[in-house]
């Protein structure tokens, strides 16, 4: 530590030389300043504690192993994919019931996503012919307006249902 001060001339000179020559600015980046912070050789120690890696390898083959989905459901040989679509706007809810369900209510529930009346589900069934029908509001029951076919529901009210045929995946082009 100084105890008296340097003479107005040196302290003089010594500004003037900073003011002639001053430091460099910066022009490395961020990124080059982390690539030499990272390449500096640091030492890292990682402890994993036995249940933490019991955990991680448990996670790791999870995702490794499942198969992975596009969301859409996974036919199996005897079966395919059915797409199910109804125009009802204003409907609350929508509803598939057919001979592959056994015409239960509740089984296939269709979805209005964006609420523009176009209501849709994909269901896996068994290959083969089946009959269905849409069920509105829980009360009105209306056959697929879209559908190719049509058969008499058999209760002799001259109704139709809707007639669907399911191809195996393994048929499908």
């Amino acid at each position: 530590m100084l105890k008296a001060m340097p003479p107005v001339s040196v302290a003089s000179r010594v500004m003037a030389e900073i003011r002639q020559n001053p430091a460099p600015v910066q022009s490395e980046g961020p990124a080059r300043r982390l690539i030499r912070w990272l390449r500096g050789g640091r030492a890292v120690t990682v402890r994993l504690r036995p249940v933490w890696t019991l955990a991680l390898a448990a996670g790791l083959a999870t995702v490794l192993l499942l198969p992975w989905s596009d969301g859409l459901p996974t036919p199996g040989v005897a079966q395919g994919i059915a797409k199910f679509v109804g125009h009802f706007p204003g409907a609350r809810s929508v509803e598939v019931v057919g001979s592959f369900n056994d015409w239960s209510r509740g089984a296939l529930a269709l979805n209005d996503d964006d609420h523009d009346g176009i209501w849709h589900a994909d269901a896996v069934l068994p290959a083969g012919q089946h009959e269905y029908m849409f069920v509105v509001d829980g009360e009105r029951w209306v056959p697929d307006p879209l559908a190719d076919r049509y058969v008499d529901d058999g209760f002799g009210a001259g109704q139709q249902n809707s007639l669907l045929i399911v191809r195996p995946v393994s048929a499908q082009p």
